[in-house]
């Protein structure tokens, strides 16, 4: 097993070869990914590489707090050909999916090169006279300075023939924008800078977000402080248990806009908030009792100047929004933003992907309708545990099955 470093300076070594496939990405629809590429034939090193933005294995998961762990969340899918086993639900989920990932990469030795930033993927055409190949894409790669001091880090270029983009969205934090929020004296953070409840001790938080973070994030807090939760819609608890068929159909629902070419929805728009024993009795607390969106961030709070729909008996849980009334004024200490992420995708701009309204049109859950070398690994539909692991397998596949393509042509 070789260290971050050597598969870096190996890397800028070789910067000039045109690598048959490069997954962006070493989170479960990269591994998943690499290892269809490995399996169907591609050579580790020689005809594929995966470049990780992260320090070490476990994509977004080492990232989360430590209070997470895979008791609390979901259980995350077995990656082909190597299941996890049962999880440790004592340890922090950040370590526990890291080991597994990093063992992973080590039993297949998939070729990981970290950390390695893709910036930018442009294509090289147009081609020289006569050559009739399909063009390489170009990588805009950022590694680690060859020192250990504070030096930038170097850029390179690589070419691929076929480009796996799986980066996820934890990188791309959303936050709307809100008149006065850069006036507020207090705290503000988003989900991907939680650390732990003691933070908050005896700081009352605005807790923003309609979606399951929210939810646990406030069941987590009312052991330290005083909270207010603020959500833009009545909370969305579900009626329908979170099976298998509930699954598919919300796959299908975002299925659908993706392949329009619209941006995918919100998890929770399509989810909704399962109504357990635990959350419910929340709501007769008055944890889970949403006071709707505030319109303005004041200096040491917020205010709630607009009118807001009333409850209504149409609601699945009717007592569980409570909406203040315009004038209302808020004093707060944090505002906890949990308000979700956007897809990963700044690095394929130049590739013009983008229809009009935001979204990318896909040919299928992992082909680009507008462009055959860059398969989607996790976008829209495939953006969950299960999901990731299904499209890393159909992207490697895929991606086979273009080059095989593109070298019939040849």
């Amino acid at each position: 097993m070789t260290s971050n470093a050597q598969n870096s300076a190996w890397l800028a070594q070789n910067h000039d070869r045109r690598f048959a496939a490069v997954v962006i990405g070493a989170g479960q629809a990269g591994l998943a990914a690499a290892h269809e590429l490995r399996r169907r034939g591609l050579t580790p090193w020689e005809d594929f590489i995966v470049l990780d933005a992260n320090d070490g294995p476990g994509g977004a998961w080492r990232h989360r707090w430590d209070s997470l762990t895979l008791g609390k969340a979901h259980r995350i899918a077995d990656l082909p050909g190597m299941p996890m086993g049962e999880a440790d639900t004592h340890r922090p989920a950040s370590s526990v999916v890291a080991d597994y990932y990093g063992s992973y990469e080590d039993t297949f030795e998939l070729p990981i090169i970290r950390p390695a930033h893709v910036t930018a993927v442009n294509d090289s055409s147009p081609r020289p006279a006569g050559d009739s190949s399909p063009a390489p894409l170009i990588l805009t790669v950022e590694l680690p300075a060859n020192s250990t001091d504070s030096a930038p880090p170097r850029s390179i270029h690589i070419s691929a023939d076929v480009v796996l983009s799986a980066t996820g969205t934890w990188s791309q934090p959303y936050i709307p924008h809100i008149p006065g929020m850069e006036n507020f004296r207090g705290t503000q953070l988003h989900t991907v800078n939680y650390r732990a409840a003691e933070d908050f001790r005896d700081k009352h938080t605005i807790v923003v977000g309609g979606g399951l973070s929210a939810v646990q994030f406030l069941l987590e807090l009312e052991q330290v402080t005083t909270t207010t939760w603020a959500t833009r819609r009545a909370p969305n608890f579900s009626y329908r248990p979170f099976d298998l068929e509930w699954g598919h159909h919300v796959e299908e629902t975002v299925r659908r806009r993706t392949f329009r070419g619209h941006t995918p929805p919100s998890v929770v728009s399509t989810t909704g908030i399962p109504q357990t024993p635990a959350y419910l009795r929340a709501v007769q607390r008055g944890t889970l009792v949403s006071h709707g969106m505030f319109s303005e961030v004041l200096a040491g709070g917020v205010g709630y100047n607009k009118a807001q729909p009333e409850p209504t008996e149409n609601l699945a849980i009717p007592e569980s929004w409570q909406p203040y009334p315009a004038g209302t004024t808020i004093e707060a200490d944090v505002i906890f933003w949990n308000t979700g992420f956007r897809h990963a995708l700044n690095h394929l701009r130049p590739l013009h992907l983008r229809e009009r309204g935001g979204g990318i049109t896909m040919a299928s859950e992992v082909d680009v309708a507008r462009e055959p070398r860059v398969k989607l690994v996790g976008y829209g539909s495939t953006a969950s545990t299960v999901g990731a692991n299904r499209a890393g397998v159909r992207a490697g596949r895929e991606a086979m099955k273009y080059l095989e393509r593109s070298s019939a042509r040849d």
